[in-house]
């Protein structure tokens, strides 16, 4: 294993929490094994790892990124990792609503309304 994939993996694991990582790891097969490496090292080694810019503004960046491009099906994974990353439900509002403005209202709405079901499903008021 590389440093960059170790970092990677420590980083994944303090935003993500470890239950999920290990999920993920859990269903990793030597089919998609290469893709996990590469997100591991690309995604989690090198920009999550990156200290330019805190975790909080990273989850701001990547929720309004999910949105503005359809990829709704990670919102509720980066939703739950904002207990991690503390990045704020008013934050994420704020992400939403500028995808709404440049990206368009309906991915904005979705995105809103799996935000708003991915915070009852951790017990959090909203």
């Amino acid at each position: 294993m590389s440093d960059r994939f170790e970092k990677g993996m420590a980083t994944r694991r303090a935003v993500l929490g470890d239950e999920h990582v290990d999920r993920a790891e859990a269903a990793k097969s030597s089919f998609d094994e290469p893709f996990q490496s590469m997100i591991t090292e690309g995604a989690w080694g090198t920009l999550w790892s990156d200290d330019s810019i805190a975790k909080r503004e990273r989850s701001m960046l990547t929720l309004a990124l999910l949105a503005a491009t359809g990829n709704f099906e990670e919102i509720p994974m980066h939703i739950r990792a904002t207990a991690n990353t503390g990045a704020t439900q008013q934050d994420v509002l704020q992400a939403f609503m500028h995808v709404a403005v440049y990206a368009g209202v309906p991915k904005a709405n979705h995105a809103i309304k799996l935000a708003k079901q991915t915070y009852a499903e951790m017990g959090v008021t909203i």
